[in-house]
C-alpha cells in the first residue's frame, strides 16, 4: 500500500490559499481567507502503549471564498482499532450567538464487508460534519476525540504536529501526557513551553503557538517536503529508524515465508529461465502485472501484509503485499531479497526523531544484483524504479545501514528522439510522418497513457491530436506493444493535413511538434518560465530530447529567412540548434541535455533554469519566413 503505516497525529490541514505549507516566508502580510482562533490538541499514551488524542479548534471565516470549504470537516479513522466520538460542532454567529450542530449534520461513510464478515480491505470509516448557518465572519467550532483500542507496533508509538507558517493561529497548544517512566525522544522546533509536571507515575508537557500576522509565502513549488523546518514537534519511543525497520519487519517477514504453493507458482514463472537476475526479472514482472494494487488497510493491517495465499487467490494486493510475495517468491528460487521502507511522497529526508509517518511506502532490495525494485508498479520494468521510489532514504528490514538511499536516474537515462518529415504541397497542406524513440522515464509514462487507451482513441489518435493543435487531418499511428515491461518505446505517425500555412501568399511559420511526445525540447524551458524566485529546493530529473526537422517547400515557395543557429550552456543543462537551408528543403536539429543529478535541486538550479528558458526561448519561439 501507499498509505501511512501507522496512525500519527491527525493534522488540521485546511485547503485554502493561505494555508500551504513551505518555508518560512519574509516580506508582506499574506492575504489571509480563515484564522484559526484556537487550536488545542492533547496526545494521551497508556501504559499499554494505546493512546488517544483530542483536538478542539474554532476557525473564524474571512472571505467568501473560504466559505465552501469551511461549512463541513471531516475526521477519518480505522474503525477496527480506532473509536471517534464527536465532542461538539457549532457555529458561533458574528452577534455572538451559538448554533449547535444537529445530529442530522453528521453523516458516516464506513468501509465494511458483506453481512458479518470484516472488510476486505479497508476498514476506514470517514465522519463528516455539516456545520450551520455559517456565514462569513462566523466562527465554526470542531471537537473531537480519537481513541486507539491496539497499537500498530507492539510496545510504540510516535507522532508529528507541525503547523502552516501560511496560517493564523491565534492560540495553538499541543500536550503530551505520557508514561514517566517511558523512554522516549522529543524534537520541538518553534514553540513556547508552558507547562511541564509530573505526578502519579505520568508526565505531562505542554507548548504555545502563535501566528497572529502570517507572512505571504513566496514558496511556488512544494515538490519537496521537509517537517523539520517548520513549527512543530515530533514525539517517538522508536530509538532509531533501524527500529522502525526492525518492528515493522518483525511481523512481515514470516509472511514471506515459502509455502507449496509459492514454491509451485514460483517454479512455474521461472521455468524457461537461464540465469538468477533472469528469474528475478520473470517473478518481478508477474508480481507487477498479476497482482492488482488495493489500498488501505485495516488496523494493524496498515503494517502487516496480508497472507500471501489470500493475495495469490484475490489477485491484489496493497505495496507492503506485494513485497512479501515477491519476497516469497524470490525465496523460492533460491534468490535474497528484503524489504525497505521509503516515503513515496515528496519528502527525500528523515525527520530528526524517528517517526514512522516518515515512511509509507514497502518496496524490495536484491542484494545479489544491488537493486531495488518496486512492484506496485505495472508500467515499471525490472532494473528501473517509478519517478516517487527514486532518491529516498531506505530503512532495510534486514541489512539495515544508516543514511541508505534508493538510487536516482544517472544522466543519460531519460532520452527522445523525434525525427519529422513534412513536405508543403502547394496549396499550404502538408504531409509528413514523426518518428519518435523513448527511452527511461519519458518510456514509460507513455506507455502507461497508451495501454489505457481504448481502441476508438487509438485509431483516431493522430486526427485527435492534429485537432488539438487547430489542424484538420488524418493519419496513422503505429507502434511497440505499449504493455511490455521495457524502459523503451518507439512509434510512428504519418498524417496529411490542412492550414499549416497561408500559400500561395507571405507568411511565416514557427517549428514545433506536430504530434504528442514525452519530452519536446520546450518542454525544458516551461520549469523556469516563471520568473519568480525559487526559494526551497524542489523535486527535479535529468533529461535530454534531440528533435530533427526535415521540411521540403513547393518550388513556388521562396524562404527569406530562417531562425539563427545557437548554442547555449550552463552547468547542468545545454542546448544546441542548427538551420541549414539547402534549395527546397530545411533541416533543422534542435538538442537540449539537462544531467542534472538526483532528485532534488537547490535553489541556484531553478535560476540556471531561469537564465536557460530566457536564452532559449526566443530561439524556440523564432519563425521561418517565406514568400
Amino acid at each position: 500500500m501507499k498509505a501511512r503505516l501507522l496512525h500519527t497525529a491527525a493534522l488540521l490541514m485546511f485547503t485554502l490559499p493561505a494555508s500551504a505549507a513551505g518555508a518560512a516566508p519574509a516580506g508582506e502580510p499574506a492575504e489571509l481567507y480563515t484564522r484559526l482562533e484556537r487550536y488545542h490538541v492533547r496526545y494521551s499514551l497508556n501504559d499499554d502503549y494505546t493512546s488517544s488524542e483530542t483536538h478542539d479548534w474554532a476557525m473564524k471565516v474571512l472571505k467568501e471564498k473560504a466559505l465552501s470549504s469551511a461549512k463541513e470537516t471531516s475526521i477519518s479513522y480505522s474503525t477496527s482499532i480506532e473509536k471517534a466520538e464527536v465532542l461538539s460542532a457549532y457555529t458561533i454567529k458574528a452577534d455572538g450567538r451559538r448554533i449547535d450542530a444537529p445530529k442530522s449534520n453528521f453523516q458516516v461513510e464506513t468501509n465494511t464487508g458483506n453481512a458479518k464478515d470484516a472488510p476486505v480491505y479497508s476498514d476506514r470509516t470517514t465522519l463528516t460534519v455539516v456545520f450551520p448557518e455559517v456565514a462569513v465572519g462566523d466562527t465554526v467550532g470542531f471537537s473531537y476525540k480519537l481513541t486507539q483500542t491496539e497499537p500498530m507496533f507492539p510496545k510504540q508509538y510516535s507522532i508529528v504536529q507541525y503547523f502552516n507558517r501560511g496560517t493564523a493561529y491565534d492560540d495553538a497548544k499541543i500536550t503530551l501526557d505520557y508514561p514517566a517512566a517511558l523512554a522516549a525522544q522529543l524534537d520541538v522546533r518553534e514553540l513556547t513551553p508552558d507547562s511541564s509536571t509530573e505526578k502519579n507515575g505520568r508526565k505531562e508537557l505542554s507548548w504555545t503557538f502563535s501566528n497572529k500576522v502570517p507572512l505571504k509565502d513566496k514558496r511556488n513549488d512544494y515538490s519537496v517536503f521537509d517537517v523539520d523546518t517548520l513549527p512543530g514537534l515530533a514525539f517517538s519511543t522508536f530509538k532509531s529508524y533501524a527500529d522502525i525497520a526492525q518492528a515493522y519487519g518483525a511481523r512481515a517477514t514470516p509472511k514471506a515465508a515459502v509455502s507449496e504453493e509459492v514454491q509451485a507458482l514460483a517454479d512455474q514463472i521461472a521455468k524457461d529461465q537461464k540465469t538468477p537476475r533472469d528469474t528475478a526479472r520473470a517473478l518481478y514482472d508477474w508480481v507487477s502485472t498479476n497482482i492488482t494494487y488495493a489500498g488501505n488497510c485495516i488496523g494493524t493491517g496498515a503494517v502487516v501484509p496480508h497472507d500471501i495465499s489470500f493475495i495469490l487467490k484475490n489477485k491484489m494486493g496493497d505495496c507492503k503485499d506485494h513485497a512479501t510475495l515477491l519476497q516469497a517468491l524470490l525465496a523460492a528460487r533460491k534468490i535474497d531479497s528484503t524489504q525497505a521502507l521509503i516515503n513515496a511522497g515528496s519528502g527525500y529526508r528523515l525527520a530528526k526523531v524517528p517517526v514512522v509517518s516518515r515512511v509509507n511506502h514497502v518496496i524490495n532490495y536484491l542484494p545479489a544484483f544491488d537493486l531495488f525494485v518496486d512492484s506496485t508498479s505495472d508500467s515499471t520494468p525490472f532494473g528501473m524504479l517509478p519517478y516517487s521510489s527514486q532518491d529516498k532514504p531506505a530503512l532495510m528490514v534486514d541489512g539495515f545501514k544508516e543514511g541508505l538511499k534508493t538510487p536516482a536516474a544517472p544522466a543519460g537515462s531519460n532520452v527522445q528522439t523525434m525525427k519529422t518529415r513534412i513536405r508543403i504541397n502547394d496549396d499550404g497542406s502538408v504531409s509528413g510522418s514523426v518518428d519518435v524513440a523513448l527511452k527511461g522515464q519519458y518510456a514509460l509514462g507513455l506507455r502507461e497513457g497508451l495501454r489505457n487507451a481504448s481502441k476508438e482513441n487509438m485509431d483516431d489518435m493522430v486526427k485527435n491530436v492534429l485537432r488539438g493543435m487547430g489542424y484538420t487531418g488524418t493519419g496513422k499511428f503505429e507502434g511497440d506493444d505499449p504493455a511490455a515491461l521495457t524502459n523503451t518505446l518507439n512509434y510512428k505517425a504519418s498524417f496529411e493535413f490542412k492550414n499549416f500555412t497561408q500559400f500561395p501568399g507571405a507568411g511565416a511559420f514557427v517549428i514545433h511538434p506536430v504530434f504528442v511526445s514525452s519530452a519536446p525540447v520546450a518542454r525544458f524551458t516551461a520549469v523556469g518560465a516563471d520568473d519568480e524566485a525559487t526559494p526551497t529546493e524542489f523535486a527535479c530529473s535529468n533529461g535530454a530530447s534531440l528533435e530533427e526537422y526535415v521540411f521540403t517547400f513547393p518550388k513556388k515557395m521562396k524562404v527569406l529567412a530562417v531562425p539563427d543557429n545557437m548554442t547555449f550552456k550552463s552547468a547542468n543543462i545545454s542546448y544546441k540548434a542548427s538551420y541549414r537551408l539547402k534549395g527546397n528543403q530545411l533541416t533543422v536539429t534542435r538538442e537540449v541535455d539537462d544531467h542534472t543529478r538526483g532528485n532534488v535541486c537547490a535553489p541556484a538550479i531553478a535560476e540556471e533554469y531561469k537564465a536557460f528558458s530566457k536564452k532559449v526561448l526566443p530561439n524556440l519561439k523564432a519563425q521561418v519566413v517565406y514568400k
